[in-house]
């Protein structure tokens, strides 16, 4: 178990219908060289990174961290989704001390239309609702992402402002409406 601020990170897997949310283990190693020097994923956040570069860096368990979900499914790593608290940020923060927790999620291309990024998300979202309830999650992405702009809306984030950042509009928003499951 580990904490993510007051928060003690889930000792056991999430399970929904088709995913499991767990921790890192070695085998995902691959999975996520794959994820972060792929082209597709890397569209919205820079580009990808170079993959001899992430073979030499990546640690044999990579991402084993407090805040962190591989989201598996049939055994497989098909992506991740973090919930970080952020020191830095946005100009219109929602918590003016800052803090916030954002939520992210980044899935390998055969995964992409299939709403496990929904699935995986909402099931974040309300592991986390249980743990802080009424805790303020917040979430940026660029407007020229579609389908991060329709999964921002479909899990009930609302827009706090745009601003201009990395040569592109960006979106932030904050969630503030999910209900503990209990």
């Amino acid at each position: 178990m580990a904490e993510l601020g007051a928060v003690v990170w889930p000792s056991a897997p999430i399970r929904t219908e088709r995913l499991v949310l767990r921790e890192s283990e070695a085998r995902d190693r691959a999975a996520f060289i794959e994820l972060l020097a792929s082209p597709e994923v890397g569209t919205y956040l820079g580009g990808p990174r170079p993959r001899d570069e992430l073979e030499r860096e990546m640690a044999e368990v990579p991402g084993r961290r407090p805040g962190l979900f591989v989201v598996d499914l049939d055994g497989a790593m098909i992506g991740m989704v973090t919930l970080e608290r952020r020191t830095v940020g946005p100009p219109g923060r929602v918590r003016p001390e800052s803090g916030e927790v954002d939520l992210g999620y980044l899935f390998l291309p055969e995964a992409w239309g299939y709403g496990y990024a929904a699935e995986a998300c909402a099931a974040a979202l309300a592991w986390f609702a249980d743990a802080l309830p009424g805790e303020p999650v917040v979430l940026c992405t660029q407007t020229a992402n579609d389908s991060s702009m329709r999964l921002a809306a479909k899990l009930g984030f609302t827009e706090v402002e745009r601003f201009e950042k990395y040569g592109a509009e960006q979106w932030f928003g904050v969630c503030s409406q999910v209900t503990p499951s209990g």
